[in-house]
């Protein structure tokens, strides 16, 4: 997935949208000598056995086989079991489900960026909102080690998580096919006015996951996806004009997930959410947006807030024998891993060429040991040091 083609043209057009050049992508099967990691293919999607992935001695070789299938292959992978334990997932369901009453009796409608507002229960910025709901249950939620596998592979250290809850009530229906952000949430008009290399740029900023939280068969509308289409350049552009739209609910494939299943996937390519045929199947999943440390995240999440209400469960887990990677997988979904932007003249760099993160203050006062009314007063002071 070059940035830089040897040839092409600077800016691209609805007019360079060809539907033949992406059923040309498309339109190919996926061999699982190619994923040797995987277990299986399904409908084209290389499925991973969670417990094996764990197993695995070469973590890097296991990632490079993820980004190769994000960026050059089908463009989506299926962990299947990649919440092993139910009680973690059935505790996060019961955070949720708080969440969406409390919305409710509110009388706040959220709206939703592909399908009828109101249609579905859609819970915003539901990272922010668990934790500070329950910091027990999100600190065992986000120490999955599946997650931080991937969310590193494709995006590297200093990821930023958010997450948003979405459930699709009986009779829900689908939304409609789209890529995500960044540049698929701009207009046409907009997302032309950026050059070629940018569109090429934008999946690589982002990593989309769901986990079930609920088994999900075909009838309940998990989503659905079109294998390879991240590879579509002009992509970005031709996923609302009506021939791409009908080709992909011609061609779309549809995977059923157990609870505790998660999906990932390459932002770029090309699915919808399904209609919920079922009679009784709420399909709860909780929707992971995670951004690269050198983009911007889509919601704005109050990251000392989450470090607050979290920390005090990490150091009780680590007084527990919990392993640093449990630790540092709750720290990396839950504060700031970049240091950037500040104001150089009060957050001057130390030890080094940047300052210390939000992160690196949550690392050191675990090492340390610091109460958490101390972190408190250090990320507040580090907060006003980065004030302009």
């Amino acid at each position: 997935m070059s940035l830089t083609p040897a040839a092409g043209p600077a800016w691209l057009s609805e007019q360079d949208c060809d539907l033949g050049a992406l059923r040309a992508l498309v339109e190919r099967t996926t061999d699982l000598a190619d994923h040797p990691y995987a277990d299986s293919v399904d409908r084209g999607v290389p499925v991973y056995d969670g417990e094996r992935l764990r197993a695995a001695g070469d973590r890097r070789a296991v990632q490079a086989e993820l980004v190769r299938a994000l960026a050059d292959g089908p463009g989506i992978v299926v962990f299947k079991g990649a919440f092993p334990d139910p009680e973690v997932v059935d505790r996060a369901t019961a955070v949720f489900d708080a969440l969406i009453a409390a919305q409710r009796a509110s009388g706040a409608a959220a709206g939703d960026h592909f399908a009828r507002p109101g249609a579905n229960d859609r819970v915003w910025n539901a990272l922010e909102k668990g934790a500070l709901h329950d910091p027990a249950a999100f600190a065992d939620y986000y120490a999955n080690d599946l997650l931080a596998l991937v969310a590193e592979a494709w995006l590297g250290p200093g990821y930023q998580v958010t997450s948003q809850i979405n459930v699709v009530n009986p009779g829900g229906a689908a939304q409609t096919v789209h890529r995500d952000y960044h540049l698929g949430f701009l207009a046409n008009e907009v997302a032309a006015r950026y050059p070629a290399q940018v569109h090429r740029l934008s999946p690589v900023l982002t990593l989309q996951g769901a986990v079930a939280h609920c088994d999900m068969p075909v009838e309940s509308g998990p989503t659905l996806y079109l294998p390879y289409s991240q590879r579509y350049e002009p992509g970005y552009l031709a996923w609302r004009l009506p021939e791409f739209q009908a080709y992909f609910e011609a061609h779309h494939v549809q995977l059923p997930l157990a609870k505790g299943d998660a999906v990932f996937f390459n932002p770029a390519l090309f699915h919808a959410a399904g209609s919920n045929r079922s009679a009784d199947v709420r399909r709860m999943a909780n929707l992971l947006q995670v951004s690269s440390a050198f983009g911007r995240a889509m919601e704005t999440v109050d990251r000392a807030a989450v470090v607050d209400a979290v920390y005090p469960v990490l150091l009780e887990r680590r007084a527990e024998g919990v392993g640093e990677r449990w630790l540092a997988n709750v720290v990396a979904a839950c504060a700031e891993g970049y240091p950037f932007p500040t104001n150089l003249d009060g957050d001057p760099p130390v030890d080094g060429l940047a300052p210390p993160s939000q992160a690196d203050l949550v690392r050191r006062a675990l090492r340390e040991e610091w109460t958490p009314g101390t972190l408190r007063e250090e990320l507040r002071a580090a907060a006003r040091r980065r004030e302009s």
